[in-house]
C-alpha cells in the first residue's frame, strides 16, 4: 500500500518540502465546512449505515473472527469506561476522563500495532491501554490519586498517562528519535513509536515542535490526533483555519484524515502509518475525525457549551452500531454472541467495581518513595518530620491521642 500522493508532498533528496501557498479566502472557507462535516478527504471503510465501502489507497482484507474482535474490543471498553465514569459520580474517583464515542479511533489504532511498538497516550485513551494489556483496573489509581498508573511502560510498551496537555508528543518524538539512533528502523522488523492527542493539544507548542524534531530527524514517529471536535469547550475551527491533518505539510510529512468513527479505516490507515515509520519513512500524521459523545470530564458540563441537536446527528454515527450492523448483516453474528459480549461486559463492569470499592489507601509515606532514583537526606528528613507529626494524631489503645 503506497501513500496517496495528495497528502504527500513532494521531497527532494536532502532537502525539506516546500510551504504551500497561502489559502485562498475559497479554501478558508472550504476547510473550515470540511472541519465541521469532515470533508472529501476522510477515508472510510465502514459507513454509519454498516455498508463496507472500498477506498483506493487504504483498505484491508477482514475475516469475521477479526471483526468480531474489535467488535468485542469495543463494547468491552466502552462498558469499562461507562463504570469508571458511574464510580466518579459515586464518589470513589476524584475525576474520570469519558472515551464515550471515541472508541473506534482507539481500538483501530490500537490493534494496528505490532509488540514492538510503543504507544504514547495522554489521559484518554483507556481504549489503547486496553490493546497493549493494561487492564482497566490499573487506570483506577490514577483517578482515585494513589498512583500515576500501576503498569510497567517498557514491558507492555504503553507509557504512563500524561495529563500535562501535548508534553506526551514531546516525549514521543524523542523516543522515536532514540529507536532511529539505535537502529531499529529500516525493515518489516522496525520499531515505530504512535502519540495520541486531542485536537485542543494541537494549539500547545509543544505538539508544534514534537513535529518539527520528527521531521527533521525523519523519527519514526505516527502522531495520531482524535479530533472529537471540542477542546473542553472551544469548538476545532476556533483552532484552526484548515482541517488539522493539512498542517502536516507545513512539517512535510504526510497527513491523513480518517473517519474516527470507524474502526475498520483507522485500522487500516494507521497500520500503513506504522509501517511506513518502522521503514524509515516516518513521521506521519492521522487525524482521526470523531466526536466526544460525552463530558470532557467528569467536573465538565457540555450542555453549556453545545447544542443538543449536535449530540443527536453523531448518535447515528455510533461506532459500535455501525460494526454490529454490518455483522447481521454478513450473517457473521448471531444473538447468542451480541449477548455473550454483553455479558462479558457486564462481569468486567462488575469486577472494576469491586476492586475500586476495595482498593487500599497508600501508606502516607508512599508519597516520598520513588521521588529520586537515589536517597535524599532533605527527602528522609521530611519525610520523617512528616510522618512523626501524623503520629500525633493516632489513636492509643486507652482512647488518647
Amino acid at each position: 500500500m503506497s501513500s496517496p500522493e495528495q497528502w504527500t508532498p513532494e521531497r527532494p533528496a536532502g532537502t525539506p518540502a516546500a510551504t504551500a501557498a497561502s489559502p485562498t479566502a475559497e479554501q478558508v472557507i472550504a476547510g473550515l465546512r470540511a472541519t465541521s462535516e469532515g470533508g472529501a478527504d476522510l477515508v472510510q471503510l465502514l459507513t454509519p449505515e454498516g455498508e463496507r465501502v472500498s477506498h483506493p489507497d487504504f483498505d484491508i482484507e477482514i475475516t469475521a473472527e477479526e471483526l468480531r474482535g474489535l467488535y468485542r474490543d469495543m463494547v468491552l471498553v466502552r462498558r469499562a469506561d461507562r463504570e469508571g465514569n458511574a464510580l466518579q459520580r459515586q464518589g470513589q474517583l476524584g475525576i474520570w476522563v469519558p472515551l464515550l464515542g471515541q472508541e473506534a479511533a482507539q481500538i483501530g489504532a490500537g490493534r494496528a500495532m505490532r509488540p514492538q511498538d510503543m504507544a504514547f497516550p495522554s489521559y484518554r485513551e483507556h481504549g489503547v491501554a486496553w490493546c497493549k494489556g493494561v487492564q482497566p483496573t490499573e487506570l483506577l489509581g490514577i483517578f482515585r490519586g494513589t498512583d500515576h498508573g500501576s503498569w510497567d511502560p517498557l514491558e507492555k510498551r504503553f507509557h504512563l498517562y500524561t495529563i500535562v496537555i501535548g508534553n506526551q508528543c514531546l516525549n514521543a518524538a524523542g523516543y522515536a528519535m532514540g529507536q532511529k539512533f539505535d537502529g531499529k528502523v529500516g525493515d518489516d522488523d522496525g520499531e515505530a513509536t504512535i502519540v495520541f492527542f486531542g485536537d485542543g493539544a494541537t494549539s500547545q507548542g509543544d505538539v508544534h515542535e514534537s513535529m518539527v524534531w520528527s521531521a527533521v530527524y525523519d523519527a519514526p514517529l505516527v502522531l495520531f490526533c482524535q479530533n472529537n471536535q471540542w477542546a473542553i469547550s472551544e469548538p476545532t475551527e476556533r483552532q484552526s483555519r484548515l482541517p488539522l491533518y493539512h498542517r502536516a505539510r507545513g512539517y512535510g510529512f504526510p497527513g491523513i484524515r480518517v473517519d474516527g468513527n470507524d474502526v475498520l479505516a483507522c485500522l487500516a490507515v494507521t497500520r500503513w502509518a506504522l509501517d511506513e515509520c518502522r521503514h524509515g519513512n516516518g513521521p506521519v500524521l492521522i487525524e482521526a475525525f470523531t466526536y466526544r459523545m460525552d463530558a470532557h470530564t467528569t467536573s465538565d458540563d457540555p450542555t453549556r457549551y453545545r447544542l443538543s441537536d449536535e449530540l443527536e446527528a453523531w448518535k447515528l454515527k455510533d461506532p459500535i452500531e455501525r460494526v454490529r450492523v454490518h455483522l447481521v448483516r454478513q450473517q457473521w453474528a448471531d444473538t447468542a454472541f451480541f449477548d455473550e459480549v454483553q455479558a462479558e461486559a457486564d462481569q468486567l463492569a462488575a469486577e472494576l467495581r469491586d476492586f475500586c470499592l476495595n482498593m487500599p489507601d497508600p501508606p502516607a509515606k508512599r508519597i516520598f518513595s520513588e521521588v529520586y532514583a537515589e536517597p535524599s537526606p532533605v527527602l528522609d528528613a521530611q519525610r520523617d518530620e512528616f510522618l512523626e507529626y501524623l503520629s500525633g494524631f493516632e489513636t492509643t489503645v486507652g482512647g488518647g491521642h
